[in-house]
């Protein structure tokens, strides 16, 4: 098989989550634990960080990768979906999973994961664990995929769990309330391991509370001890000072992840290293330093409040979910220019009105679709958006849609590009 070949064989063959939705979610562990005895346990041999989570637990995944490795260590990464190859998804110290190695690990299960009939992600996380375990990594940050109870990573005994915030989203699979949601992201929650709740959230604290003293663990909230105050914003970077339990522990840390909604995601990494510091991992202040001014070039991360083209100046952002869009608005209306033109899809199993109703009405809006079956078409997107009275054209790509906002945008104006991961996969 050739690489193509093996991808083809892939996405054709297993149900895809990012395809096709929710006919693709396994609600058990049941697959993965044949899975990872057939493959003889690799998740036993490796450290790792599990973190969950509504938004940010990608940026928050990459910051703590980029920290480890630049302490020294050989440092795993499993995140998802992917944007532009499957290969993002596992990394070590920065680098993808070779095509080599994903085509001999295809080849030599293909015929045991049919009998299991396995899904694409549940598959993907065995091609994880068994590659970071024959490369023997110090330590591997898991990303959840979907909620964390039955999500398939949710096989590792991890030496610290992290869940970065709650809010609506995956309500079909998940939950329609916070503290269902808050149920399945505290599933992550092992006996003894301490976890990190990154954002205090009134309505959904005591679930985590409740599992943590179940579960004899340790549990810390990470934005009621930690202070974040913006200094400085650039195109390229961001700085914030600090201050954990009223002792200011950094000073104009630089961030090259210019979201101002990162802010939210700094209280949890900080807390992590601070937590791994006290279990024997050595990290510096200087390693963090260090580290968070070059996350995307030492992981890979992209995607996040990312500048594609300075003129027009084009941002895109995979934010795809009310909490994600509000803190979009926020960071732009904080901009300076004269109009937004706004490149948006979604996905049909998303809050498509929820969203809608957040985005400014001053905006001219260009509906697309992006090229996977669960995306939303965009002439249905165009008229759900009439009665937010978002006017715009509905286009029949996302590349024509962008390529018209750029077009039509004058000189200090700002074409943004989100609404969906998929079509942010489709512009970096």
């Amino acid at each position: 098989m050739t690489y193509s070949d093996t991808l083809d064989y892939l996405f054709s063959r297993l149900p895809m989550f990012h395809r096709i939705g929710a006919a693709a979610y396994k609600a058990d562990l049941k697959n993965t634990l044949l899975l990872c005895e057939l493959l003889g346990h690799p998740e036993k041999k490796f450290n790792s960080i599990h973190v969950a989570g509504t938004n940010g637990k990608g940026s928050t995944s990459h910051m703590l990768a980029a920290i480890f490795q630049r302490a020294g260590y050989k440092t795993g990464l499993y995140t998802s979906p992917h944007l532009v190859d499957f290969r993002e998804r596992i990394r070590i110290n920065g680098k993808m999973i070779g095509h080599e190695e994903v085509i001999s690990f295809v080849e030599k299960y293909k015929n045991d994961f049919e009998k299991i009939d396995l899904s694409f992600f549940e598959w993907t996380v065995g091609l994880c664990f068994d590659f970071f375990a024959k490369e023997k990594v110090d330590i591997a940050i898991i990303e959840t995929g979907l909620g964390g109870r039955l999500d398939s990573t949710n096989v590792i005994l991890p030496e610290l769990s992290l869940v970065t915030n709650i809010s609506l989203d995956h309500t079909n699979l998940l939950g329609k309330t916070v503290q269902e949601i808050a149920t399945e992201k505290a599933g992550i929650i092992k006996e003894h391991v301490p976890v990190i709740i990154g954002e205090f959230n009134e309505s959904t604290n005591h679930v985590f509370v409740q599992k943590a003293k179940e579960m004899g663990s340790d549990i810390y909230f990470a934005s009621e001890n930690t202070n974040v105050v913006s200094v400085n914003e650039t195109p390229s970077f961001q700085s914030l000072d600090v201050t954990i339990e009223g002792v200011e522990e950094y000073k104009n840390l630089e961030l090259d992840l210019t979201g101002i909604y990162q802010a939210k995601n700094i209280p949890g990494v900080l807390m992590a290293v601070w937590l791994m510091q006290t279990q024997g991992w050595k990290i510096s202040k200087s390693n963090v330093y260090e580290a968070l001014k070059i996350v995307k070039s030492m992981t890979g991360l992209s995607g996040r409040w990312q500048i594609i083209k300075e003129k027009p100046l084009t941002i895109c952002d995979v934010a795809h979910n009310e909490a994600g869009i509000m803190e979009i608005v926020r960071q732009l209306s904080k901009m300076s220019f004269q109009h937004l033109h706004f490149v948006i899809g979604m996905v049909n199993d998303k809050d498509v009105s929820g969203v809608l109703g957040l985005l400014p009405k001053d905006a001219t809006y260009y509906f697309c679709k992006a090229a996977i079956p669960r995306a939303l078409e965009a002439d249905e997107l165009k008229n759900i958006a009439k009665q937010f009275s978002l006017k715009g054209d509905s286009y029949t790509s996302v590349a024509i849609a962008l390529a018209s906002a750029q077009n039509a945008a004058g000189e200090n104006e700002v074409v943004f590009v989100g609404g969906s991961t998929f079509v942010v996969a489709e512009v970096v």
